[in-house]
């Protein structure tokens, strides 16, 4: 599994948080899609669009993490890339990631920067990065819908 991240400036410092969490302390292999410097001008869909695509091209076994303040703008650009499954947390149940993983088979998580704390945003990328999708007929018929 490779795990792909995107942001722009809103997410930038929690995106370099969570990168090196994920390979330091989950031994996952990485790749930056940008921003790769802070530009407080930036726009999400030029690196999201890329996160996605990338995910697109193997969405069962790799995914992504792309930031924003909200989240919501960019789980709209990755969900427009066919193949992609993404799902938005900013604060909350955390119960929702795992049903985002067994019930839609989430291939993207969108956080909102701006509502989560970097040790929050560490328990919910790794809880979502280890649930696997249980591939319950139900759930497959359903994603096959989209």
């Amino acid at each position: 599994m490779k795990i792909y991240f995107a942001t722009d400036h809103a997410g930038f410092e929690l995106k370099n948080i969570l990168k090196d969490f994920v390979v330091t302390e989950l031994g996952l292999v990485a790749e930056d899609c940008g921003a790769h410097s802070f530009n407080a001008v930036d726009d999400y869909p030029d690196f999201v669009s890329i996160a996605a695509t990338k995910v697109a091209a193997n969405p069962e076994e790799d995914r992504a993490l792309v930031l924003g303040g909200s989240g919501q703008g960019e789980a709209m650009v990755a969900n427009r890339v066919p193949g992609v499954r993404a799902t938005v947390y900013y604060g909350g149940q955390p119960e929702i990631i795992t049903l985002s993983r067994e019930h839609n088979n989430a291939n993207v998580l969108s956080l909102g920067a701006r509502f989560v704390t970097p040790e929050e945003a560490k328990e919910v990328v790794r809880v979502w990065l280890t649930i696997q999708f249980p591939g319950d007929e139900r759930h497959v018929r359903r994603i096959n819908k989209f």
